[in-house]
């Protein structure tokens, strides 16, 4: 069963790094570019402060840097444990003319990196603008954040560095560190307020 997942994943993931050409090459980079991420992140946490106020702001701004440094390092220990070979080391995949666009880094790729980190913090800003009422920009900044969050991980395969289970899988425990985070920097401004963060407060 396991070599029947396996066999699809590289179908599809060959599938879908075909539909990219060598001109769009470095768009896909850029959006893996994490340097280019800092930026979003640092226009983003401002938005939240402005938005949440100072206190409430900060704390998910820390619940935000918590959930990356948890989302890297269980990426690493999952894939130093797994040790499944990216796309880009593996002959079956090369000779199905896989289309790789940056260096190859590490061997193994399960699960992606970049997926759970994206996915971690798109989760981290719905978390943080669940605790007032949305308006019209904070449901555009949610939709962004997951259409960034997905074009990141697609970006992975147009690479050649990960395959389709790897980005799900990615994303999925991006997801779910992100909301056990955010949960418990709820329960922390639940006992510092003495409200519910479920509870919008007026608009700061």
């Amino acid at each position: 069963m396991l070599e029947g997942l396996q066999h699809i994943d590289q179908v599809i993931t060959l599938w879908i790094n075909d539909l990219g050409t060598p001109e769009l090459d470095w768009f896909w980079l850029l959006l893996s570019d994490v340097k280019v991420w800092f930026a979003a992140y640092f226009l983003i946490a401002v938005y939240l402060i402005k938005r949440l106020g100072w206190k409430r702001g900060l704390v998910m701004i820390v619940a935000a840097a918590l959930t990356i440094f948890l989302v890297d390092q269980t990426a690493n220990l999952v894939k130093n444990s797994v040790c499944r070979l990216r796309p880009c080391y593996t002959s079956l995949m090369l000779e199905g003319g896989l289309h790789w666009s940056e260096g190859r880094g590490g061997f193994f790729g399960f699960y992606s990196g970049h997926a759970a980190n994206s996915f971690a913090f798109a989760t981290v800003v719905a978390s943080a603008l669940s605790l007032v009422k949305k308006n019209g920009f904070d449901r555009g900044l949610i939709a962004g954040a997951y259409t960034w969050a997905a074009l990141v991980s697609v970006s992975r395969i147009m690479a050649g560095k990960h395959y389709l289970g790897d980005i799900l899988v990615g994303a999925a425990a991006g997801a779910l560190i992100a909301l056990a985070v955010t949960w418990i920097a709820k329960l922390i401004l639940r006992a510092t307020e003495g409200l519910s963060p479920s509870v919008s407060p007026s608009n700061p």
